[in-house]
């Protein structure tokens, strides 16, 4: 992968003097070519899809039906119509939460380092409709121990619902393992794949997972668009989160027929532009090739761990082995709250990480930790950009740290 030649496509890359960007697991950057496909939009064909009839909103249409089309190859999907465009992660999240008609004493189990996205609604559900829950490891599972799933499984579970890559440390769970036991065991599965779809190749198929959803932010699409997939025969059994025009095929004073997967799921106005980006940023990414993006973040990664394992007072969270971490370096400075790592490192290198608790408030509270510094890389990051995170790290503590 030619990086220098990646980052010319990067408009922040172009300024005189560009900030070292170590924020892409927050959201990352765009490319020229997927801010062009929404600017197409605003300028050469600004309607409304799947509403008028005239040529401009047949256009939306198309393009509309491209990007759906692209994402369902991206990740391994033969029926693009099971491809759904929500407005994130936590949309698509939620419409299933509330969506299958949960009721008294289901059982559901997620994880301990769950996003909010997927821990707020169930907590939510437990004390509307009294489900139950169950919590896993999620270090034990990233380990391969998956004991504790079949025993939690043998309780009887309705839905697994867990994060693929956790944003805390970068680690990620065998997947493909734990569908199989949960569907043994009669279980769907749903997965939170917003750390793991812009990084690595994904085959949804191949997984038989039956739910997954991500955020196009985070893998150089617009903001405002998330997407969820899931089985056909699953999705028919998921009540939409939003109804209304778009997503009905006719009404009555007092009845609603429901449109077919996906568009049941799309009422209302559509972020038009957002999703013809999508179809382009994931263009982009099968262009360059998800595996060739992977090892070059691992290889980043190798730079940052061997580069601050032997600085004092400085602890790394996650697994030792870079490869296990993707791109997300997480660590702490003892003294220092990460808050102030994150403000100091912008100050003094305008290197820019994101710091606090991730929205993974119960794994950090249960443990008594303020939050973490955490830098995250992406295929425009050099290795030039880390030796200078490196050195500005070293820095923060060798002038701030007992």
């Amino acid at each position: 992968m030619d990086i220098e030649r990646v980052r010319k496509d990067f408009p922040l890359f172009q300024q005189e003097k560009p900030p070292i960007y170590l924020d892409s697991a927050c959201q990352s950057l765009r490319p020229r070519q997927v801010i062009d496909a929404m600017n197409e939009y605003y300028y050469d064909f600004p309607a409304c899809g799947g509403r008028s009839v005239h040529r401009l909103a047949t256009e939306v249409s198309i393009r509309l039906d491209k990007a759906r089309e692209d994402v369902a190859s991206f990740v391994g999907v033969k029926d693009a119509e099971c491809v759904i465009f929500t407005k994130s992660a936590t949309e698509s999240l939620n419409t299933v939460a509330k969506g299958l008609h949960l009721k008294k004493d289901d059982r559901i189990v997620t994880t301990d380092m769950e996003h909010n996205s997927n821990h707020v609604p169930w907590v939510l559900l437990a004390k509307e409709k009294g489900i139950r829950r169950g919590y896993l490891s999620f270090q034990e599972l990233e380990r391969g121990n998956l004991e504790p799933l079949k025993e939690e499984l043998e309780k009887g579970v309705k839905l697994l619902s867990v994060v693929h890559t956790n944003n805390v440390d970068g680690s990620s769970i065998p997947l493909k393992e734990m569908v199989e036991l949960a569907h043994d065991h009669g279980a769907l599965v749903m997965a939170d794949g917003c750390q793991y779809a812009p990084h690595n190749p994904l085959d949804l198929a191949d997984m038989d997972v039956d739910l997954y959803a991500w955020s196009m932010h985070k893998m150089l699409g617009p903001s405002g668009t998330g997407i969820l997939y899931g089985k056909r025969d699953v999705l028919e059994k998921v009540e939409p989160l939003i109804t209304g025009g778009g997503g009905v095929s006719i009404t009555s004073y007092d009845s609603a027929e429901l449109l077919p997967v996906p568009e049941r799921f799309e009422a209302g106005l559509q972020n038009y532009a957002g999703i013809i980006g999508s179809g382009a940023a994931v263009r982009y990414l099968q262009d360059i090739g998800m595996e060739e993006i992977s090892e070059h973040e691992y290889r980043l990664n190798t730079i940052a761990t061997e580069g601050l394992k032997d600085v004092r007072n400085l602890s790394m969270l996650g697994p030792a082995d870079p490869r296990r971490k993707g791109g997300i370096f997480s660590f702490n400075l003892k003294g220092m709250l990460p808050h102030d790592v994150a403000m100091i490192l912008d100050e003094i290198a305008t290197v820019l990480i994101r710091s606090g608790m991730h929205c993974v408030h119960p794994y950090f509270t249960s443990r008594g930790l303020e939050g973490t510094a955490r830098a995250s890389f992406y295929m425009y990051n050099t290795e030039e950009e880390l030796r200078k995170f490196i050195d500005a790290v070293k820095y923060l503590a060798d002038k701030f740290t007992d």
